[in-house]
């Protein structure tokens, strides 16, 4: 199937590595022109160059604290003055931090609304004038299943995430407008580097052993295994597309049917 994203332009958060840059190896793979951003340098430019090689696509990597207004603004700001516009926006961040309702303080709640709503308002703010101009435009947000169900452990974003699914689908009319679609991917476990930081680099070995000690959470997720990042990549590429040009206001659960609601 023909994507239809040779030559688009897509900016994906917090890509260095993780679901973030399976999400731009996917893009690339469809011929997209691709901005990854995360703060540190030398890692972009290693998952720029091994997603440029895997792909052919241009991949341009631009260093940003995504936390902040000025980070968000200077990604936006690269990739239209390289690319000349931005017509994808995956919207990815790190998540907040672990632990219980009673353990947070006030400072907490601020920072993980920093991270998570902030971060997802500033980069559609930034984005959208560029899609109205073309009045073409896909905005797709990674979040969590927390979205729908609550996660034990992670309290913020239990509070925060669900938020955002409110805010896409107020949006969501204005948007559409303007032939812009905003959907929302809830990812649940998979074997990313936020498991364990060797994860994926190549020692396969520790890889295995992580595998087998995660064993028994695999067995709670009913297709019996965690999710490998390119299955959420390839779900973003087809929300991306011109083939789902009808579907907005929408959230797509990707987590092996943890998820026990009907809705």
């Amino acid at each position: 199937m023909d994507l239809g994203l040779e030559g688009k332009v897509a900016v994906v958060g917090a890509s260095s590595r993780g679901l973030g840059r399976a999400s731009a190896l996917a893009l690339a793979r469809e011929g997209a022109r691709v901005t990854i951003c995360a703060r540190t340098e030398a890692d972009l430019e290693a998952a720029a160059a091994d997603i440029s090689a895997q792909t052919g696509s241009e991949v341009l990597p631009v260093p940003a604290d995504l936390t902040t207004a000025a980070g968000v603004d200077s990604v936006v700001a690269a990739t239209v003055e390289r690319f000349g516009g931005v017509d994808v926006l995956v919207n990815n961040s790190g998540g907040p931090a672990l632990g219980k309702f009673a353990d947070f303080t006030d400072d907490d709640w601020r920072q993980g609304f920093e991270v998570v709503t902030l971060n997802f308002v500033r980069f559609v703010r930034a984005v959208v004038p560029h899609m109205r101009e073309q009045r073409w435009g896909r905005v797709i947000g990674i979040q969590s299943s927390s979205v729908k169900q609550p996660v034990a452990n992670i309290d913020l974003s239990n509070g925060i995430r669900p938020g955002i699914a409110g805010l896409a689908k107020a949006i969501m009319p204005d948007l559409a407008s303007d032939g812009i679609t905003i959907n929302l991917v809830l990812p649940g476990m998979f074997l990313t580097s936020r498991l364990s930081p060797g994860l994926g680099r190549g020692d396969a070995a520790a890889d295995r052993a992580l595998e087998n000690q995660l064993a028994p959470l695999a067995a709670t997720i009913p297709v019996g295994r965690l999710g490998q990042p390119a299955e959420l990549g390839s779900l973003v590429a087809f929300l991306a597309s011109e083939q789902a040009a009808y579907i907005t206001g929408a959230v797509f659960q990707i987590d092996g049917g943890s998820i026990r609601s009907n809705l």
